[in-house]
């Protein structure tokens, strides 16, 4: 077989056990896979940033939050039906993401990092400031009734899934085709040696500034779709805590690997959720596992499976 075969067999594998898992997953899991997908599409586009242009940022909760609320500000305060919401998340992503990247990316290593998390925090106490219009803290819950893409209610259950599923399909194999197209390779160039390629003839700014609109892009789709399928929008969205978030899925599951994104905050998740069964310091097992893992597979989990096994895997 072919590495392009492999490459889709197993990507194509991995949508077609999620699509059946519907049908067979109790009500608890179930829920929790949907919730997990659409987080991992942020991931995904966390890890286009980071893992393959080599961009530490952060401040995605910014675009996240951007996404969440463009949705749900236009259809609590407009009267917008799902559909224009969506884009209208979808255009704020963008609008943001281009902002932040012609300003941010005249910095680079450490300075970036903190233009980042200044940016972000800056939008989260926007949020808190214009409290009248965004609820602040406490947030706001979009009705189910309201709920109602293309006369499919996204409140439901099974839509509520496929809807996760969907959106979490387009992101992997958006990126799956984005990182083994030019554009992509110019990106890991640029992650592995920014000045050659430069020498080559590359803009390392312009490219840099595409990786950062995508990136932004795919995640205020996680937010927007988030916020519509579980009708809630809030400023902890928005807070330190979901920059950090994605940084600590995509390091697990392992950075630069398509997949990476999706096992990082599937096995985070599910170690949170089984550790609060056992204790009330479940973060403290967390953690253990979290500095187990750091030092054992420090490529990730998918980044040990592509350096042992399957050095084939993008």
């Amino acid at each position: 077989m072919s590495r392009r075969a492999r490459i889709l067999a197993l990507h194509g594998g991995l949508l077609a056990v999620l699509f059946a898992a519907q049908f067979v997953l109790p009500a608890y899991h179930h829920g929790n896979l949907a919730r997990i997908m659409v987080l991992a599409s942020y991931a995904l586009g966390y890890n286009l940033l980071f893992g393959y242009t080599g961009l530490l940022s952060l401040g995605h909760a910014l675009f996240f939050a951007a996404g969440m609320y463009g949705m749900a500000l236009s259809m609590q305060h407009l009267e917008a039906a799902p559909a224009p919401a969506l884009l209208a998340g979808l255009a704020a992503g963008i609008a943001v993401s281009a902002l932040l990247g012609l300003l941010a990316l005249r910095t680079a290593g450490v300075a970036f990092m903190i233009v980042t998390l200044m940016f972000a925090q800056a939008g989260h106490l926007t949020i808190l400031y214009f409290g009248e219009w965004t609820r602040g803290d406490e947030g706001f819950v979009i009705a189910a009734t309201r709920r109602v893409l293309w006369g499919i209610d996204l409140a439901d259950p099974v839509s509520r899934y496929f809807a996760a599923w969907g959106l979490f399909a387009v992101c992997l194999l958006s990126t799956l085709w984005l990182v083994r197209r030019p554009f992509g390779k110019v990106l890991i160039a640029i992650r592995e040696n920014e000045e050659r390629v430069r020498m080559l003839g590359y803009d390392p700014f312009l490219h840099k500034l595409g990786a950062l609109v995508v990136s932004g892009t795919m995640s205020a789709a996680a937010g927007a779709v988030y916020g519509l399928l579980f009708g809630y929008a809030g400023a902890t969205f928005a807070s330190v805590q979901y920059s950090i978030f994605p940084l600590l899925w995509v390091l697990l599951g392992g950075a630069g690997t398509v997949l990476g994104p999706f096992v990082g905050t599937l096995f985070m998740f599910y170690l949170i959720d089984l550790a609060s069964g056992v204790t009330t310091a479940y973060m403290l097992i967390a953690g253990v596992v979290l500095v187990a893992l750091t030092l054992f597979a420090p490529q990730g989990l998918m980044g040990e499976v592509r350096r042992r096994l399957w050095g084939w895997l993008p």
